[in-house]
């Protein structure tokens, strides 16, 4: 049985979500934040240099990044399932929005929050550049969201559980209004339907009502 190291709040949500949508048996060990830092606390620190989660034990390899987990899991674990084949007509749109959560949608949102803290005033130019960049990011996405019931299409994937940690959890770090995306929030509301939806932040984070409207 594979282990899953997850900090309360973060991007290891997207493991136990996946395992639950694969029935793929795991043991979850879950971790505090820091009450004062927000950040990972000293024993999760000392199984990895970065001290992030997601870390997945199994067997003798110890695997970090969320997007490296999931594929590893759905690969070695579930039979493929949840990804698209190349010979699927949305492979690339799969690919494109698997990859789009870590490469544009959190950068944007991480962005934001840096800036923010910072204190600057609205219409400074970097909390002017970084707020702009978040609403195109947005715009995409509910865009998106608007022609295709999943991101990758036609089907419920990866792409999915990649994606959606950073439109509902991050926002307590992060507050954004979804009121101007209906594609986006239409779109939670169908990701709060799953089952195993359900039932992973029940598993991860039980203190946390799901952040879908």
């Amino acid at each position: 049985m594979i282990t899953i190291h997850h900090l309360g709040h973060s991007q290891s949500e997207r493991v136990v979500w996946l395992c639950e949508e694969l029935g793929v048996p795991y043991e979850l060990r879950r971790y505090r934040r820091d009450a004062v830092t927000r950040l990972s606390p000293p024993e999760l620190k000392a199984l990895h240099p970065l001290g992030a989660a997601p870390l997945l034990e199994d067997r003798d390899l110890l695997l970090a990044e969320s997007a490296a987990i999931v594929e590893y899991i759905i690969v070695k674990h579930g039979s493929g399932r949840l990804r698209l084949a190349p010979d699927h007509p949305d492979y690339a749109a799969y690919l494109y929005w698997f990859h789009f959560s870590n490469g544009n949608l959190q950068p944007a949102l991480l962005r934001l929050m840096t800036v923010s803290r910072a204190g600057l005033p609205a219409d400074h130019p970097a909390q002017a550049s970084v707020q702009m960049r978040l609403d195109r990011v947005m715009q995409l996405v509910d865009a998106r969201l608007r022609e295709a019931t999943w991101l990758a299409g036609g089907e419920f994937t990866a792409a999915d559980i990649m994606s959606v940690f950073s439109l509902t959890t991050m926002r307590l770090f992060q507050p954004i209004d979804l009121r101007p995306y209906p594609g986006i929030l239409a779109y939670l509301q169908r990701i709060g339907e799953r089952p195993a939806y359900r039932r992973a932040l029940a598993e991860s984070d039980p203190d946390l009502a799901p952040l879908l409207d």
